[in-house]
């Protein structure tokens, strides 16, 4: 039996509770919902995860780093191997077995997997993060978000030559490097802030657990020769307006996220308001025009608009793509907006046929402009 590393000194040290309604309240914005651990509310409930809690009798669970729609994922230290590595939690229901078979299919098709997450383990993946925070862009300088940009359209590359799509793209499954962590948990506590935690609320749990504050995340990931698509969707204001009318997922709509998160990257806000009426979709309408009149009736959430198929309808000049780039970045000059209204005017099309492949982005000779600048 291999040797189990002890647990550190400071095994007591495993973050602060709320202490007050405006920590509460704050907390409550960036956690998952408790509900998601009530067998009563819904059938994909949580597993209750406690920091400090040794998980297999292995994995020794020291901070939270995300939550999604189907798992928790936790930094852990791994006794057994010494390191530490992210731990993904899933939800009960069928994301378990769908996200192995995942991660089998990309490590066994996917001739490159160094922009990917891919497990060390059954759902057992190396430590990176912290995920992508538009608050964080302002410090950071426009060649890493650039290089960032680049490599996340190589690892899709990748992916679709495998033939498999992505489905899910959004700011929570791209993540940023991580420098290896000191092994003492206060020193990794400087780095990551200290862990604020709430005895879950509300649910009569059969165990105790905490609420708390990675291209990744392959649960609806699907090779498109599968005859079965998972049900699913990424959040609306990253899913592409063809999904959104009930289109089959394709390398397409992977490439509509894409410049979402490009879009995100270069400008720090994404590029489609979501305050108008009809949410995402009359913000899509607003930048780019009139939804193909085809698609009327097909809207897969609530009563659409008739305005947003009415062909007559042109973009709202407040809201197109030229005066977005210019608002959000009035440091460009008029060769790198010029460029970037390019790139992004190839993808955001509602004809998938006519949305620029990864490859062909990689290639484009306004995208290879906006690399070159910034030495990417």
């Amino acid at each position: 039996m291999a040797e189990v590393e002890p647990f550190p000194d400071d095994t007591a040290d495993f973050g602060d509770f709320v202490r007050n309604e405006d920590e509460e309240t704050d907390f409550e914005v960036v956690v998952e919902p408790w509900y998601k651990y009530d067998m009563k509310e819904t059938q994909h409930v949580f597993y209750p995860v406690c920091l400090g809690e040794v998980l297999n009798e292995r994995y020794l669970v020291e901070h939270k780093l995300g939550h999604g729609g189907g798992s928790t994922v936790w930094m852990t230290r791994d006794l057994q191997d010494k390191r530490d590595v992210a731990l993904k939690v899933l939800a009960l229901g069928e994301w378990s077995d769908d996200e192995t078979y995942m991660q089998d299919v990309i490590i066994q098709n996917v001739q490159d997997t160094s922009h990917l997450v891919t497990y060390l383990g059954v759902l057992v993946f190396p430590l990176i993060g912290p995920c992508l925070n538009p608050l964080m862009l302002g410090k950071m300088s426009m060649i890493t978000r650039m290089s960032a940009a680049r490599q996340l359209l190589e690892g899709l590359e990748n992916l679709h030559n495998a033939g498999i799509v992505h489905r899910d793209l959004n700011e929570r499954n791209c993540m940023w490097g991580m420098a290896p962590l000191d092994h003492n948990r206060s020193a990794k506590y400087k780095v990551l802030d200290r862990p604020i935690k709430q005895i879950i609320p509300y649910v009569d749990l059969w165990k105790q657990g905490e609420l708390e504050f990675y291209l990744g995340d392959f649960a609806l990931a699907k090779k498109l020769s599968d005859p079965v698509t998972q049900h699913g969707l990424p959040p609306s204001k990253f899913c592409s307006p063809d999904r959104l009318h009930g289109k089959e997922p394709s390398f397409a709509c992977d490439m509509w996220i894409y410049m979402i998160i490009f879009a995100v990257l270069y400008l720090e806000f994404t590029p489609f308001h979501t305050i108008m009426d009809g949410g995402i979709i009359g913000g899509i309408t607003a930048s780019l025009g009139p939804l193909p009149e085809e698609w009327k009736g097909l809207y897969v959430y609530s009563e659409p608009l008739d305005l947003w198929y009415d062909q007559d309808r042109k973009p709202n000049p407040r809201f197109d793509l030229p005066t977005t780039i210019a608002y959000y970045r009035p440091d460009a000059d008029l060769f790198e907006r010029h460029h970037v209204l390019s790139i992004m005017s190839k993808v955001f099309t509602y004809n998938i046929e006519e949305r620029l492949t990864a490859t062909q982005l990689l290639r484009d000779p306004s995208f290879r402009a906006i690399m070159d600048r910034y030495g990417c």
